[in-house]
């Protein structure tokens, strides 16, 4: 492949999931180009070339093509989407002169192979020229349209801008802001979440699998492969690929040279080879036409460099020619469905069809979980393990079991996260319809596995709670957990409350179950009670309904010591029935049974379908399995909120500040008071006044002159990073009413600080308030993040900030202020004033929706914002831009990289 031209944009190029579950290459026109444009031009239509020029146009001159194919990718911009090595789609923008006060527009056109239409790339195009636009300053799209180019204008429309059109000359004048709005970035989304659930159809519930590198030798990986294949009796078609045994048959099926050589449709190939000759076998499922690939070889990433670039080369054909990929290094997967019945895997046991969907990263660990999950009877829908995760993530098996009718609770095992904007944004609209149950690795910040792609993180690790918890997943800290929360969520409803009954035939069991409910939150309403150890199954049932019919009560932990080492199969019947008709969530602990599996209750009656309740062997797993669920519901439960977008936010002039600073400084600066100012006027957040005189000898004059501009009485302030604010070392002298009181001051400062002391500040009295801080920083994998804290000792002693990840909700605005240690201070605490909490949102919000729209912000820190009883003042900002890194989840559709 050539080198790409000087000042090409190579972060423009991207893989993208199309409509129908296929692939496509997106990237900027290059002048090599002409030959492939010529070809497509060449494929068209009569009617879509009239279409895109308005007349018959059989051939492309090479005038035409070196037009076309030459652009500078600022104001003239073109990007083409590729299958394989031919053009399918092009999309170009000629921006058009500026105009002094009016946002900048550009005139578009769109090209789609008649081969390919249908596919959705249209609106793929569209949202990624608009992207290209945006950063080139271009606000507004025009064209030009046919009346009968139904397909184009609908992409406009269906795009979710707002679309205006005239009508000139027979021709469509089609204008729309291509500027995100809540409507377009919707549309966006949904598209994604269909594209790339319907690319994992074919590695999921593949109709035919065949497996490379299929071997005679036993316990080989190839030969296990093709056993559990058979074994697990799949629904469709398996073939087996062997040119050293080619024409022979191994395990009753016939080997073949190549995939080619099958001679009918594959969707999955399993891909057991030598890692030198995976590329040669990924190449040949291209040419055979295979939509899926599951690569359990080893041997890439996780081995260095060389590795990692063979991994890189195997994505890129695989995505060039419609193939999404598993692995390497994958454990496989699994799919209990009864009309698919997929085991390409390497697991021992394979748990029993059920509603739990499971993802793994970790190839060793998939054991483990498929192991835990089989001991206790735990069934799944789906399993799939990522391996290197170089293509296929946590992320994509979400947006799968979205619409799964199959998976009622997901679980992911993840040992890195490598898009965390994206996965919080599908994360949650997933955990809106059923259970994440997270087990997060690297709490000790012992850094990536390898083999994993990831973008170096500068926030502290808390972020990634913070992310979970605003997305509504179930975090925990172990496999172990992972089970416990996952049998509650799949096999019970969800609790309305977290008030507690507890039951059971030993006082210290039910101590025990109260002690744990307290401490992690639940309220015991009912209990505990208890019967006699050796009371009769009835009264213990009895004693149950009473704990199910209390209108209080919203869930019940039931306990039981048998007096046997194994669990009465009446008991078991007596809680299951009994839970099933009180309707409420149950879990149980049946203490004396060492097996989960063995203590995991239902009825006791062959045939009988009553629901299972779960079981634990310690009343402390049953509520800690409990509280997390509790804590799910009542998230789902609240109000999901409005995405923030506070009045009087001016981003456009926010943009020209900005661009405005790293035009003098391209490499990032920080911003001086009046160019902050300006920024932060611009989206609703004035600072407070301020003068800074030099600590010379005119100091107290020019000071005095200052206040008297401002008025009686002022505060006087150290500058400087050392010694901003620090009021115990005598840095902040404030109520300063006179100018015989600031010429002291003044010179106070100057006789202790000396030299140290450069500057000084002078600034109106404030209201009186609480101290906080509200900071965003651009950080190089979350994108945006941002913190909040109540400034002095909660935050410079204990660490209490609290994070989010825009873009935000006024829900998650308003959680964010009251999820710190120190917040009762701001609502009245111990008899104080109930503060402004309002004001403080607001701010939060705008300072939200800036750092989301601007990644050239790398640094913002409003400190101190002093929170009175009406209103806030800020009383100063730091600002730090840089030039955009790129972020990892762009306003763009794009696969992992």
């Amino acid at each position: 492949m050539p080198l790409p031209p000087v000042g090409y944009p190579t972060r423009w190029e991207a893989d993208v999931a199309l409509r129908d579950g296929g692939t496509a290459h997106v990237r900027p026109i290059r002048p090599d180009d002409a030959d492939a444009v010529a070809a497509f031009h060449d494929r068209q239509s009569d009617e879509s070339r009239y279409f895109r020029f308005f007349a018959p146009m059989p051939r492309l001159s090479r005038r035409d093509l070196a037009r076309f194919t030459q652009v500078d990718h600022v104001d003239r911009v073109a990007l083409v989407a590729t299958v394989g090595e031919d053009i399918v789609g092009i999309a170009r923008f000629d921006a058009a002169p500026v105009r002094p006060g009016r946002p900048r527009s550009a005139e578009v056109a769109f090209n789609i192979s008649d081969a390919h239409q249908g596919r959705g790339l249209g609106s793929v195009l569209l949202e990624h020229l608009a992207a290209a636009a945006r950063e080139r300053g271009i606000r507004r799209f025009t064209a030009d349209v046919l009346p009968t180019n139904a397909k184009m204008i609908g992409v406009f429309r269906e795009a979710g801008f707002e679309v205006r059109q005239g009508f000139s000359d027979g021709v469509l004048d089609v204008s729309f802001d291509i500027d995100p709005t809540e409507r377009s970035v919707d549309v966006m989304q949904a598209r994604e979440q269909r594209a790339e659930a319907r690319s994992l159809t074919a590695l999921l519930t593949p109709r035919s699998v065949v497996v490379v590198g299929a071997r005679r030798t036993v316990g080989t990986v190839g030969h296990r492969l093709l056993a559990d294949l058979l074994a697990g009796d799949f629904a469709g078609t398996v073939h087996a690929v062997n040119a050293a045994g080619a024409g022979e048959e191994l395990l009753g099926v016939r080997l073949h040279a190549t995939v080619a050589d099958i001679g009918e449709p594959v969707d999955l190939a399993v891909v057991a080879v030598a890692p030198a000759t995976v590329l040669e076998a990924v190449t040949d499922c291209a040419a055979a036409g295979v939509r899926g690939l599951v690569v359990v070889s080893s041997g890439f990433a996780e081995t260095g460099p060389e590795g990692a670039e063979l991994q890189r080369e195997l994505v890129r054909i695989a995505r060039a020619n419609g193939m999404r990929v598993i692995g390497p290094n994958s454990f496989g997967v699994v799919n209990t469905a009864a009309d698919v019945r997929l085991n390409a895997s390497l697991a021992q046991e394979v748990p029993p069809p059920g509603r739990f969907g499971l993802f793994s990263q970790s190839g060793a660990l998939a054991v483990t979980v498929l192991s835990s999950a089989h001991r206790r009877g735990l069934g799944i829908s789906t399993f799939v393990s990522a391996g290197n995760r170089a293509d296929v993530s946590g992320n994509d098996l979400m947006q799968f079991w979205h619409d799964d009718e199959a998976t009622a609770a997901v679980g992911l095992y993840l040992e890195s996260v490598g898009n965390p904007r994206k996965f919080s944004r599908v994360a949650r609209r997933l955990a809106r319809r059923k259970p994440v149950i997270v087990v997060k690795s690297g709490a000790s910040g012992f850094g990536v596995p390898p083999g994993h792609t990831v973008r170096r993180s500068q926030v502290p690790f808390e972020v990634v709670d913070s992310m979970l918890r605003q997305a509504g997943v179930i975090r925990v800290e172990n496999v172990h957990q992972l089970f416990d929360v996952a049998q509650v969520t799949v096999e019970q409803p969800l609790p309305e409350g977290a008030r507690i009954a507890i039951v059971g035939n030993s006082d210290a069991l039910g101590t025990l179950a109260a002690d744990a409910c307290v401490s992690w939150g639940l309220q015991v309403v009912h209990g505990p009670s208890s019967v006699h150890p050796e009371a009769p199954v009835e009264e213990f049932t009895a004693a149950l309904r009473d704990a199910f019919a209390d209108p209080e009560v919203d869930a019940v932990v039931a306990s039981w010591v048998p007096p046997t080492a194994t669990v009465d199969a009446a008991v078991a019947t007596a809680v299951a029935r009994t839970a099933a008709e009180g309707g409420k969530t149950c879990v149980t602990c049946f203490l004396g049974t060492r097996s989960v599996s063995a203590a995991r209750v239902g009825s006791g009656d062959p045939g009988d379908d009553c629901p299972s309740v779960p079981s634990f062997p310690t009343p402390e797993d049953a509520v800690r399995a409990l509280a997390s669920v509790v804590r799910y519901a009542q998230w789902r439960r609240k109000e999901r909120g409005h995405p923030v977008a506070p009045e009087g936010v001016d981003l456009p002039r926010a943009r020209a500040v900005v661009a405005r600073v790293l035009a003098a400084h391209p490499d990032g600066a920080l911003l001086d008071r009046d160019a902050r100012t300006e920024l932060l006027t611009a989206v609703g957040v004035p600072l407070l006044p301020r003068a800074e005189v030099a600590a010379g000898e005119d100091a107290a004059e020019e000071a005095v002159r200052a206040a008297e501009r401002f008025g009686w009485p002022v505060a006087l302030k150290t500058v400087g990073e050392a010694l901003a604010g620090r009021q115990d070392l005598r840095g902040v002298r404030l109520g300063l009413s006179s100018a015989d009181a600031l010429r002291a001051a003044v010179g106070e400062m100057r006789a202790v600080f000396g030299s140290e002391v450069k500057a000084l500040a002078v600034q109106p009295m404030a209201p009186l308030g609480v101290p906080c801080l509200v900071r965003s920083t651009e950080d190089p994998l979350f994108g945006p993040v941002l913190a909040f804290g109540v400034e002095g000792d909660p935050l410079d002693l204990m660490g209490d900030v609290a994070y989010r990840i825009p873009p935000l909700t006024d829900v998650d605005v308003a959680d964010l202020v009251r999820s710190v240690k120190a917040a009762p201070k701001l609502f009245g605490h111990r008899g104080s004033p109930r503060l402004d909490v309002p004001a403080l949102e607001d701010v939060v919000a705008r300072v939200a929706v800036l750092a989301d729209a601007l990644p050239e912000l790398a640094e913002l820190r409003l400190s101190p914002v002093l929170v009175a009883e009406q209103g806030l003042t800020c009383l100063d900002a730091v600002v730090r831009v840089a030039p955009p890194q790129g972020r990892a989840d762009p306003d763009r559709r794009t696969l992992p990289t």
